[in-house]
């Protein structure tokens, strides 16, 4: 109680319709879903491609499909906030189904992947391929379900005031999942088998559904019953309504190529540094925890009152400028064979992931929904994913084209397999340039909603 409120950036985020009794177990369900985005794209898939040398393509598609099903978190998000149970619940019971999925994913993984990996019968590899394909659907599918519709029940319990607030600090909790999972399943794994494997991602499944439980558990008022009536607006004609103006348009093309520079590399960092500075499982699985690391200092800066009242849309540049300076260290990282170098990329790139998400996702709350939260959460979790995931598919395909010897060379230090990756930063680079683009005309002096009328971009508007 008696510390400055300057070292306590969440301490204005409880209220009285959401203490932090409530607040804290809300993040719980930010937690779990943290936890298997670190499985996903960092410990699953370094060991695919560096110890069972399966494709990079292969594990990038494997990695996408979650993010590829991104577009029904904005029909989730509509049908939570419309939703009628004979309790009155509208939250809830997609948390749950959300949490059964992400378990059922979980259980069935391992068993997948160690068909994919070690079937020598194309029968083998191909139901290991199918078990894999599957475990990822159900994982990504259940974690769109909870993060979206958690994000929602949140904005119903909070004031219209503490919202931004309460949304960085789920944030905050979601990189506390990916670096403390991140740091468990390397500690886990340091001396790998296939029995390891299965007893970690199935104890992964098993701690999700009771953090989530408790996470759920009398979060939700019972509402008073009502049936389904004329006053419920169908998904399409909400959509439309949703993106009818300029400004939305523009704001969710950013986000979609903002998504798409952070996310190009998600399953390729960790084996850029096993692969080629030689690094250990254990070391690279620390890559993830730097990027999460960063992404928490992101909104720690933002806690400060300078930023609190800061246009979302000026934060979203200047996150999306910060993350390609990142990505020009990490691929200098390559040659220099310099791990320190890569350990700073990656923390400015989790600083800029993290300034650019927590921007966007403001600034998407600010749009006129007409009550609709859960819309335009949804609409902006599905437009992030899935470019995410679409460029997390093209990228693992650039790495296995130009990696290979003689493909393409960017001078005598970057050739061979280094020059499979340093093109997909490249590529990342440039999306994020075409971001700050798309999102300048949006940025304003004060933290106001976006209007149908788009001012002109200049360099007086860049952030700083």
């Amino acid at each position: 109680m008696r510390l400055d409120p300057r070292w306590l950036p969440f301490a204005d985020a409880a209220s009285e319709g959401l203490p932090w009794s409530k607040l804290s177990r809300l993040g719980a369900l930010q937690l779990s879903v943290g936890m298997a985005v670190a499985l996903l794209v960092g410990t699953v898939n370094r060991v695919l491609i560096v110890e069972f040398s399966v494709a990079a393509v292969l594990v990038g598609v494997l990695s996408a499909l979650p993010m590829l099903l991104a577009p029904v978190r904005a029909a989730i998000g509509h049908w939570s906030d419309q939703h009628k149970s004979a309790f009155g619940w509208r939250r809830v019971p997609y948390l749950w189904f959300g949490t059964l999925a992400q378990f059922g994913g979980l259980a069935i993984m391992p068993f997948g992947l160690l068909l994919l990996a070690e079937g020598t019968a194309p029968a083998d590899r191909l139901a290991g391929i199918l078990g894999a394909g599957l475990a990822f659907v159900l994982v990504g599918l259940g974690a769109h379900a909870v993060q979206t519709t958690g994000l929602a029940l949140a904005t119903d319990l909070s004031d219209e005031e503490q919202r931004p607030r309460v949304v960085a600090y789920l944030y905050c909790c979601l990189l506390a999942g990916m670096a403390l999972a991140a740091i468990v399943f390397a500690f886990l794994l340091r001396d790998y088998t296939p029995l390891r494997l299965i007893q970690v991602v199935q104890g992964a499944a098993v701690v999700t559904v009771v953090v989530n439980v408790l996470g759920m558990w009398k979060q939700e008022p019972l509402r008073e019953f009502r049936k389904r009536g004329e006053d419920d607006v169908p998904f399409l004609e909400a959509w439309s309504a949703l993106r009818s103006t300029p400004a939305a348009r523009r704001l969710l093309a950013g986000v979609g190529l903002g998504a798409a520079g952070f996310g190009m590399q998600d399953v390729l960092l960790e084996p850029y540094g096993g692969e080629v500075m030689g690094l250990a499982v254990g070391a690279t699985s620390l890559l993830t925890t730097l990027t999460a690391g960063g992404a928490a200092l992101a909104l720690a800066v933002t806690a400060n009152p300078r930023w609190r009242e800061a246009d979302p849309n000026r934060m979203s540049v200047f996150g999306a400028i910060c993350g390609a300076f990142a990505l020009v260290t990490i691929t200098l990282a390559g040659p220099a064979q310099a791990p320190p170098l890569l350990h700073a990329g990656a923390i400015i790139l989790g600083f800029g992931g993290g300034l650019f998400a927590v921007g966007t996702i403001m600034a998407c709350m600010e749009l006129p929904t007409g009550g609709e939260g859960g819309l335009a959460l949804g609409a902006w979790g599905a437009v992030y994913a899935t470019s995410a995931g679409v460029a997390i598919g093209i990228g693992g395909l650039i790495r296995d084209l130009f990696s290979r010897p003689g493909a393409i060379a960017f001078g005598p230090e970057i050739q061979g397999r280094l020059a499979g990756y340093a093109f997909v930063y490249q590529l990342e680079i440039v999306a994020l340039f075409l971001a700050a683009i798309a999102l300048g005309p949006l940025v304003q002096a004060g933290r106001r909603a976006p209007t149908d009328s788009l001012r002109p971009f200049g360099l007086g508007r860049m952030p700083g």
